[in-house]
C-alpha cells in the first residue's frame, strides 16, 4: 500500500478516535460530573450501574486508538518533528496514561461499588478513595486537552521551529507538564475543581507554553 495512502488512513483514524475520546471526556467533566453533584442517590447508583461503563468503554478504547494512531503517524514523520507537535504529543501520552493507570482502575471500582449496591450490597470502602483520584486525573487531562488541541494545529499551521533551535523552550515547557502530572497523582484538584476553573487553566496553560515555544 502507498505510503502516503497509510499516512492519511492514520491521520483520519487519529481524528475519529481522538473526537470520540475527548468528546467524552469533556461529557465526563462538564455534563455527569456536574450532574452527578444534584442527582438523588438512587440515580446516582443506577447511572453508575449502567450508563458510566458504557461512556467508560468507549472513553478508554477511544483514547487508545488515539495514542496507536498517533504512534503510526509519528513513526512515519519522524524527520519533520516541531517542537508544537514534541509539546503536544507529550500531553497526549500523559493524557493516555492517565486514562489506563489511574482513571480506568479508580472508576471500575466505583462502578463494581454501585453494582453491588444496586443488588443490594453494601459500597466498597475503597471507593471512597477511588473518587477523588479518577476525578483528579480526569479534571487534569481536560486541562491537558486544550494545550494539546492547540500544539496539535499549530504543528502544521502556526509551527514555532524544530526540535533542535528550540530546545531550552521544550525543557520549559516539560518541566511545567511534569509538575501538572505529578499534581494529577498526588495533589489536590484546586482551581480544577469547577468547570470554569478548568477551562480558564486550560486557556492560560495554553497560552503559558504556547508563549514558551515563541519566546524563549
Amino acid at each position: 500500500m502507498d505510503a502516503a495512502i497509510i499516512d492519511y488512513l492514520a491521520r483520519y483514524a487519529h481524528f475519529l478516535f481522538g473526537i470520540t475520546w475527548i468528546g467524552l471526556l469533556y461529557y465526563f467533566n462538564f455534563v455527569q460530573t456536574e450532574y452527578f453533584k444534584e442527582a438523588e442517590p438512587n440515580a446516582r447508583v443506577d447511572a453508575f450501574s449502567k450508563l458510566a461503563p458504557r461512556a467508560l468503554w468507549w472513553f478508554r478504547w477511544g483514547a487508545m486508538g488515539t495514542f496507536i494512531t498517533g504512534v503510526i503517524l509519528l513513526g512515519y514523520r519522524h524527520t519533520g518533528l516541531t517542537s508544537d507537535i514534541t509539546i503536544g504529543a507529550t500531553l497526549g501520552t500523559l493524557m493516555f496514561l492517565n486514562v489506563w493507570l489511574i482513571i480506568w482502575p479508580n472508576q471500575k471500582i466505583i462502578v463494581e461499588s454501585n453494582q453491588g449496591v444496586a443488588q443490594g450490597n453494601e459500597p466498597d470502602p475503597a471507593a471512597a478513595a477511588a473518587a477523588p483520584k479518577a476525578g483528579l486525573a480526569s479534571r487534569t487531562n481536560t486541562l491537558f486537552s486544550l494545550p494539546m488541541l492547540w500544539f496539535m494545529g499549530s504543528s502544521a499551521h502556526l509551527s514555532s521551529g524544530g526540535i533542535a533551535s528550540n530546545a531550552n523552550a521544550i525543557i520549559a515547557c516539560l518541566v511545567i507538564i511534569a509538575a501538572l502530572q505529578v499534581n494529577a497523582i498526588v495533589g489536590k484538584q484546586g482551581p480544577l475543581t469547577t468547570v470554569r476553573g478548568v477551562i480558564v487553566s486550560g486557556l492560560v496553560l495554553t497560552v503559558v507554553l504556547a508563549g514558551i515555544l515563541r519566546v524563549l
